[in-house]
């Protein structure tokens, strides 16, 4: 799925190039084209402005007016060798004759665009200047690219973002799929095990191992739980936070090296109530101590602050092991990435998924600092 979304995202980009690169080349050949045209055009109507001026009164002068009227879309400023404006055409006359530097504005313009036509009187050798600029179909032309390729880009993206939305959708279903087949295949083998497990408790010599086996039993029904509630929308119901949070610090202390301190910091708080789905929020706080204590091995530091702001109920759990390094932050939450030697990389995309998606709340890195170590935030809505 992912080579086939590379391929299509290769294959609309080459596309895209090809229509751009084609549309600019065209594009540029038809501008100089009407370009050349309209520089011809300006030529003629200054040869035939110059003729009504100069012609005696019996020549017939209409051909010429009408070379001359018949320009109504290219801008042209005539100017003296001295600097005094002759006359322009196709421009707003309100301006020219409100604002002095108006015309002025307009010839530096036109200069910067084409270079003037250049009219030397044949009785007295002084020389007009014509300036001119780009008729309104011209524009269009030179930006018709400029437009396109946001067209195409816009397109490109819009594609792309379709694309992902729907591989993340089938994603999302197989990762529910697996997840509930797994409940499925756990249901049998754990009934069966309570089965023995109440059959042991009515022999009193096994009493103890009748304990034990209950509690790993218990275990492998809660994992179940979980497993059949990712794809499903949880109920949330109103837990106190704190204890939910001791609880999980207390199952995994009995199992974390004894050199690891577990501190819970509740801020002065007694109780925090929010609305969780409690074997689901358990799992996430499960996942993130066990990446703190992988990432510090024997010893160190596991700090859970929670503290209430506003609307939110922040929760930060800071380990003081390896840290995180700065390229990978932004993959830690990618189905499949892990540093350990074992393990699918599921924990940490798991985790995000229900505190995002079923609890509307946030999940992420905080700070991390390689050697020094790593906090994860959990945002969630305050009820209080």
């Amino acid at each position: 799925m992912f080579q086939r979304f590379i391929n299509w995202r290769t294959l609309l980009t080459t596309i895209a190039i090809a229509i751009v690169t084609g549309t600019i080349f065209y594009s540029r050949y038809l501008a100089e084209k009407l370009a050349a045209e309209e520089r011809m055009k300006v030529e003629t109507w200054v040869e035939a402005e110059k003729f009504l001026i100069n012609s005696p009164a019996d020549v017939d002068t209409r051909l010429v007016s009408a070379i001359i009227t018949n320009n109504n879309d290219i801008p042209i400023i005539g100017q003296t060798e001295d600097g005094r404006i002759i006359e322009y055409i196709n421009l707003d006359s309100a301006k020219a004759k409100n604002d002095s530097s108006y015309l002025l504005r307009k010839i530096r313009q036109f200069r910067s665009q084409h270079d003037p036509i250049i009219y030397t009187d044949p009785l007295n050798g002084k020389k007009d200047f014509y300036y001119y600029g780009n008729s309104a179909l011209l524009q269009e032309i030179r930006y018709y690219p400029l437009v396109q390729l946001l067209i195409v880009a816009l397109f490109i993206v819009v594609t792309l973002y379709t694309v992902s939305v729907r591989n993340r959708s089938v994603q999302n279903q197989l990762w529910a799929g697996m997840a509930k087949e797994t409940a499925h295949q756990l249901g049998t083998p754990v009934t069966s095990l309570q089965g023995w497990v109440a059959m042991l408790k009515e022999d009193p010599a096994h009493e103890k191992l009748a304990k034990e086996l209950a509690k790993d039993v218990d275990r492998l029904q809660l994992v179940s739980d979980r497993f059949s509630k990712i794809g499903s929308i949880p109920v949330l119901e109103e837990k106190d936070l704190l204890e939910q949070i001791n609880n999980m610090v207390d199952y995994i202390k009995r199992r974390a090296p004894g050199k690891i301190q577990f501190i819970v910091n509740s801020n002065n708080a007694t109780n925090i109530p929010v609305k969780i789905s409690a074997s689901l929020f358990d799992w996430v706080i499960e996942n993130l101590l066990k990446n703190a204590l992988d990432a510090m091995g024997e010893k160190g530091d596991i700090v859970i602050d929670i503290k209430t702001a506003q609307q939110q109920v922040l929760i930060d759990v800071t380990d003081s092991g390896k840290g995180i390094s700065a390229a990978n932050i932004d993959r830690v939450f990618k189905p499949g990435f892990t540093t350990k030697k074992r393990g699918w990389g599921l924990g940490l995309t798991l985790s995000k998924r229900i505190i995002e998606q079923y609890h509307k709340g946030q999940l992420f890195v905080k700070q991390s600092e390689p050697g020094k170590g790593t906090t994860f935030r959990i945002i969630l809505n305050n009820i209080a």
